[in-house]
């Protein structure tokens, strides 16, 4: 974790603690560090740099703050509008830019905003570049031999310019469409877009393939992205399921690169149930390279019983979608993910794609003729309790031993039967205490004595 970027971009309230200042000074070193890379090579051409953004109000300020800093520098700003974060990832990675950002905080409200940056492959920009930029907000930049107290400016005819790029983002939804191998024709599909990045996109997609499509938050108006709506929000999905008699409904959040499902009979199937039914499917059909699908330790417990029965080995990372990417370039895995629905098809995008999400679920529901219910049910979800333990020091917690003597006996106990996980937050004071069991009063039993136990320790705020 940086000191402004942390597993998923420079993250913030809006004008707060991440500042149109800030925007305006990550664009100026986007701009002059890849062009200078590119001098170094004997390449003069100005630095190419992708933008696009979602649908928050204060989006339309980090755009022309990143694009002034971009273009001060001497790099070119290639515009494409309001998109999704996957689609930013793409047209870095066909188009040869040398790097791409997306402006979106996600699933955040609208108040918050972020800035994401990848490299020129579309993955999550290098840890050493991210301290690079840091240092220079920071005004402490050592690079290529020397201290920069400032970085030059372009002059004359190496200023920079902006370039209209919405073609980028159509040919993005045509490589979708591409992918997909199954007619939707006959099926009825709500589509809720967060009134985020997905609203004139995921339609689009899926009335291309044939669906009956019936769309709910596809209305941005800049403040009005995840409110109660979307991933986050999945219950107004669920009932609109159900009252309009559809065959499947996919939520995504606000720069859609998560997707969470709804069958046709209401109920939620989450990040673990689509990578279940997909690595199901793609084992069956002899696809499922390295026979791994790669998880976070937050999976639920139920997700590794069901693989065992059908037997697909997993692994767990750190959570974020940033680690589970690593791992699968690291391994040569094929499909990992997160139970909040970032899943990553490594075959064919480099980050979460939620439409793309979507359109591989209803690829499984054409292929087996089945229902989305039918193939979710071999997977049962264990009950699970939670609780977030506000502390003055997370890692005297971690490194306790009496801490991690309870959790070690509390683990002894469960057995096959459940686990227990204590970690930290990455972006708060919290230590997080989790247990998932055959039973609720189970896990709230042994979620009681280790929480406990912190706080008589003393260590809770």
């Amino acid at each position: 974790m940086g000191r402004y970027f942390g597993t998923d971009g420079f993250r913030g309230e809006a004008n707060d603690n991440l500042t149109a200042e800030h925007a305006y000074k990550v664009g100026r070193f986007l701009g002059w560090y890849f062009g200078e890379l590119k001098k170094q090579k004997g390449d003069e051409t100005p630095a190419r740099i992708v933008i696009g953004k979602d649908t928050r109000r204060s989006s339309y300020m980090f755009e022309y703050m990143l694009i002034g800093g971009l273009t001060a520098s001497g790099a070119d700003a290639h515009m494409l509008h309001v998109t999704t974060t996957p689609s930013v990832a793409y047209v870095t990675r066909i188009d040869d830019f040398d790097c791409g950002i997306m402006i979106s905080a996600s699933h955040n409200p609208y108040y918050d905003n972020g800035i994401k940056l990848m490299n020129h492959r579309g993955e999550k920009m290098d840890e050493e570049t991210i301290a690079l930029i840091e240092d220079y907000i920071d005004g402490k930049l050592e690079l290529f031999g020397q201290k920069w107290d400032e970085i030059p400016y372009a002059r004359k005819e190496k200023i920079g310019c902006t370039v209209d790029y919405v073609s980028g983002r159509n040919r993005y939804i045509g490589y979708l469409i591409s992918l997909g191998m199954y007619s939707f024709r006959g099926k009825r599909i709500g589509l809720d877009c967060a009134n985020g990045s997905s609203w004139n996109i995921a339609k689009a997609v899926f009335d291309a393939l044939g669906a009956k499509t019936y769309v709910i938050n596809a209305e941005p108006n800049g403040f009005n992205i995840n409110d109660n709506a979307g991933s986050t929000h999945i219950e107004g999905l669920q009932k609109f399921v159900v009252e309009n008699n559809l065959d499947a409904g996919f939520a995504y959040d606000g720069d859609a690169d998560r997707c969470l499902c709804v069958d046709e009979k209401g109920n939620v199937v989450d990040g673990d149930g689509i990578l279940y039914i997909y690595a199901c499917y793609m084992k069956d059909r002899g696809k499922l390279i390295t026979n791994t699908v790669v998880t976070t330790v937050t999976s639920n417990f139920g997700l590794y019983k069901a693989f065992d029965e059908v037997g697909i080995d997993y692994a767990k990372t750190a959570v974020g979608d940033k680690y589970v990417y690593e791992y699968m370039m690291q391994h040569g895995n094929r499909i990992g993910g997160e139970q909040s629905g970032h899943i990553i098809f490594s075959k064919y995008a480099s980050t979460g794609d939620g439409i793309l999400t979507s359109m591989k679920i209803m690829e499984v529901m054409m292929a087996k003729k089945k229902p989305l219910s039918e193939l979710a049910a071999p997977f049962v979800v264990y009950p699970q309790v939670l609780e977030n333990v506000k502390v003055k020091d997370k890692a005297a917690v971690k490194n306790d031993a009496d801490v991690t003597k309870a959790v070690e006996k509390v683990t002894e106990e469960l057995g096959d039967g459940g686990r227990i996980l204590v970690r930290e937050s990455g972006t708060e004071p919290l230590i997080r205490v989790m247990v998932e069991a055959e039973t609720k009063e189970i896990c709230e039993k042994y979620v009681n004595e280790v929480v406990k136990l912190i706080k008589d320790k003393g260590y809770a705020i």
